[in-house]
């Protein structure tokens, strides 16, 4: 009898607690206790990169189907008329987690309060020009918009810079925000590394969700190495090693890198336009990975600010394999380098460090 009195009575104070857990349910679905907005900055948003990038921000394709954001877009007044055709289009998309849209061609009023800056803007490369001279041009730019983000931004503002050489933009605009953290600026370089899971997808006739663990050493530039050493397919039982699947090194070594390297080259021959859908969908997939983590097992390529790890110099916006985690990535360690793979990074770091000198030769 006592058995079947317990028995009653945790039956009885289970009955409550579940009866509870409606009547809370049903007063919180009354109350506005949805998430504060995120205010996101996009430079360049007139272009084809912003245009393709602030519907997918809107939609909550960056931050997740729950968070609300104002979206701050800046552009040069030339373009004025396209940006505020754009935000007529973001307004008649009646995207319910968009809460706001500012469109300016002042650069303070972008900045102010700013949680996410995406930097797509920059001088834009010519034909004939070299690398020393789209730096030039882009340094005095990149320190005005570090100055305005320095003096109005959240002081936790998170940084992508994907206008070229973006490596080296995000250098400079170091320079300029010295109270934004040096782990807040980084540099995209997804798109390559989006670009090399598509790669090796196509060549095994695999699904490139099923891809992962691909690295982009480097500098976003035709000197970036993409590593396919420590990518692994899921074949459904497992994970099995990309190099053992596709069993031909010389490809891996050679074709591999290359079709990565030139895949903007090929799309701007075949598009007669650049790369501005993938490259907008990278930024997504950079920024998402670092505030809402990367899955487990998984790591993902990111220009941030090196620590010396793999023996890079310390100081430089260099693409490393990270993982995330509540907003804060975490440098990949222990990692095998060859001496192939050793030359090839140190070839990207070569180049960094050029255009490094090259950048404080013009701040100074």
């Amino acid at each position: 009898m006592e058995n079947l009195d317990v028995l009653q009575k945790v039956v009885v104070l289970l009955g409550c607690l579940y009866l509870s857990w409606r009547i809370v349910r049903y007063i919180w679905s009354f109350l506005d206790v949805g998430k504060d907005p995120v205010i996101v900055l996009v430079t360049g948003a007139a272009g084809q990169i912003g245009y393709a990038l602030v519907p997918m921000i809107a939609r909550g394709a960056m931050l997740g189907s729950d968070q609300p954001v104002i979206l701050h877009m800046l552009d040069i007044e030339p373009a004025a008329d396209i940006l505020e055709g754009v935000k007529m289009e973001l307004m008649d998309g009646a995207f319910p987690l968009l809460k706001g849209v500012i469109a300016t061609t002042d650069v303070n009023e972008a900045c102010k309060g700013v949680d996410i800056a995406i930097m797509l803007g920059g001088f834009p490369r010519r034909k004939g020009m070299g690398t020393k001279a789209l730096i030039s041009k882009n340094v005095g730019i990149y320190k005005t918009q570090a100055l305005a983000l320095e003096q109005h931004a959240d002081p936790n503002c998170k940084v992508l810079v994907v206008a070229n050489p973006a490596n080296t933009n995000a250098l400079i605009l170091k320079e300029f925000a010295p109270s934004i953290p040096e782990e807040n600026i980084t540099c995209l370089t997804r798109l390559d590394h989006n670009r090399a899971l598509s790669q090796i997808s196509a060549n095994l006739n695999v699904h490139v969700g099923d891809v992962k663990n691909v690295i982009i050493w480097g500098n976003h530039s035709s000197t970036h190495y993409a590593d396919a050493n420590h990518a692994t397919v899921d074949i459904g039982v497992g994970y099995k090693s990309v190099r053992e699947l596709v069993a031909n090194d010389h490809w891996l070594d050679s074709e591999f890198i290359t079709s990565v390297q030139q895949r903007g080259d090929a799309i701007i021959k075949a598009r007669r336009l650049s790369s501005a859908l993938s490259a907008a969908s990278a930024a997504c997939d950079h920024m998402r990975d670092w505030i809402l983590g990367t899955p487990k097992g998984t790591w993902v390529s990111m220009g941030v600010y090196s620590d010396g790890s793999y023996g890079i110099q310390p100081g430089l916006i260099y693409s490393f394999p990270v993982t995330c985690e509540k907003g804060v990535w975490s440098i990949v360690q222990g990692l095998n380098i060859g001496e192939f793979e050793r030359g090839k990074m140190d070839d990207s770091a070569r180049e960094l460090i050029e255009e490094k000198a090259w950048a404080y030769s013009y701040l100074h």
